[in-house]
């Protein structure tokens, strides 16, 4: 069998809020700055903490997801992605054991154990002293398998505080200590309702820009924490056996030309699932709905998710392009829509006390909402037969949107998904369809979901036939 080196360690927290994203970004800019080919990673459903770490690494981020993918998947994609890299930085999500049910199905620590990743843990040590060594040597011993390579504490108050840890941890674990990290005054990167404020409504004034932001969260690690210790515990990583291509067969001939749309109000893609339609035969072309630009020959279109709401004033000015949307969708081109989206192909969006109309492809509204509406993974039936999907399939993904989907006139909508997990958009339902247009709440990836791709390549070819 072969074997690869691939240097490699996975950043967790006890929960979301530990600072284990500071940790992660910090590294990962502090290593790529210093000359090496950093592969960042980001384990679960996340976009913007991954878009973070790509700018921070200056390399694309990949999605680790245990619930999309089997371990022999995750490792072919792993692997993939470090071709010609000299370190891959995963951050974990929630805290290191969390996962979706009481046995941590899917959690950060299954995915260490999956890729045989040693961990580093980050904790909060708010007023806390020597139960922070309970707490390490909890973890480490929690679950069998897993390599709790070591510990950096977060948040401590001075060096006395920072002392009292420091020798609580040696004296009573085997873990050793990575760093302390002071309370920070400043965050470089604020937070908004859906986590780190995204990179593309970032105020980059305090700072100079996102670069400035990031090198300034690289100098607190260098300052704080052991980067040689962190670099050794990686390089030691188990040698990774080779697994099989993470793509099964050859990329097909471009025949079709999809667009998506790539600009301040959706970016919410994997690059997977672009990847997954240019394979399947599909020239991708980047689009925007935040002007009145004419756009190319177009065979489908891909609107991601994203932050519509906070662009709606601009999105509805653009009354040419909202009604380009609205042609493609009744000419019958293939139009795949997640969650903003979505939103943008509803009759209007209702954000902070306005009401802005959008693309009115469908004749239901969305409103924004102070808490989450939907949180979490996804299963769903396919009851409807979609250019996408066939009756009878599995759909696997996830939703996160503070929006709610309302509607006068639901007996007279066709939802094309059945939900099992997840609340979807109405009454259990999810996935609006009509004239080879399906939007909904869900997003999906695209390796879980391998006829996804083809089927739209395949639908686009029709609808260009068709055209022609």
């Amino acid at each position: 069998m072969k074997v690869a080196k691939l240097p490699r360690l996975l950043l967790a927290g006890l929960s979301g809020g530990t600072g284990k994203t500071i940790v992660s970004l910090g590294v990962t800019r502090a290593w790529a700055r210093s000359g090496k080919t950093v592969r960042p990673f980001k384990k679960g459903p996340d976009y913007i903490d991954a878009t973070w770490l790509g700018l921070a690494a200056r390399n694309f981020c990949t999605n680790l997801d245990p619930y999309f993918l089997s371990g022999g998947r995750l490792r072919s994609l792993m692997h993939e992605r470090m071709q010609g890299c000299d370190v891959g930085v995963i951050e974990g999500n929630r805290g290191l054991f969390d996962g979706k049910d009481e046995q941590g199905s899917c959690s950060s620590a299954e995915l260490a154990r999956q890729l045989d990743t040693p961990v580093v843990l980050a904790i909060d040590c708010t007023k806390m002293t020597r139960t922070v060594a309970a707490i390490v040597q909890g973890c480490a011993n929690f679950e069998p398998g897993l390599k709790l390579a070591g510990v950096i504490c977060n948040r401590t108050a001075g060096e006395r505080h920072r002392s009292i840890l420091r020798r609580s941890i040696e004296e009573h674990t085997d873990v050793p200590v990575l760093g302390m990290l002071p309370k920070l005054t400043d965050n470089p990167i604020p937070e908004r309702h859906m986590g780190l404020m995204s990179d593309q409504e970032y105020d980059p004034s305090s700072y100079g820009g996102h670069d400035q932001a990031l090198d300034a969260i690289a100098d607190i690690a260098e300052d704080w924490l052991d980067m040689g210790g962190l670099w050794e515990i990686a390089c030691n990583a188990t040698d990774f056996p080779e697994p099989a291509p993470l793509w099964a067969d050859p990329p097909a001939e471009k025949t079709v030309r999809i667009g998506y749309v790539h600009d301040e109000a959706l970016w919410f893609y994997y690059q997977e699932n672009l990847e997954a339609l240019e394979r399947a035969g599909a020239e991708l072309v980047r689009l925007s709905l935040l002007n009145d630009k004419p756009w190319p020959e177009i065979d489908g279109l891909y609107l991601g998710g994203g932050f519509p709401e906070t662009m709606a004033l601009r999105l509805a000015t653009q009354s040419r392009t909202r009604i380009h949307v609205k042609d493609f969708s009744e000419a019958g081109m293939p139009i795949y829509a997640e969650c903003g989206g979505f939103m943008y192909l509803c009759d209007t969006l209702e954000y902070d006390g306005s009401i802005y109309p959008m693309a009115g492809v469908f004749p239901v509204s969305t409103s924004f909402c102070a808490r989450p509406q939907g949180l979490g993974y996804t299963e769903a039936e396919a009851v409807e037969e979609t250019p996408f999907y066939a009756r009878g399939a599995r759909v696997l993904g996830h939703e996160f949107h503070y929006s709610r989907c309302v509607t006068a006139k639901a007996a007279d909508l066709k939802l094309a998904l059945s939900m099992k997990r997840g609340g979807g958009m109405l009454d259990g339902r999810d996935g609006l369809f009509n004239n080879n247009t399906f939007a909904g709440y869900n997003h999906i990836h695209a390796l879980a979901m391998p006829d996804w791709a083809p089927r739209f390549v395949a639908a686009a070819r029709k609808y260009q036939a068709d055209k022609r």
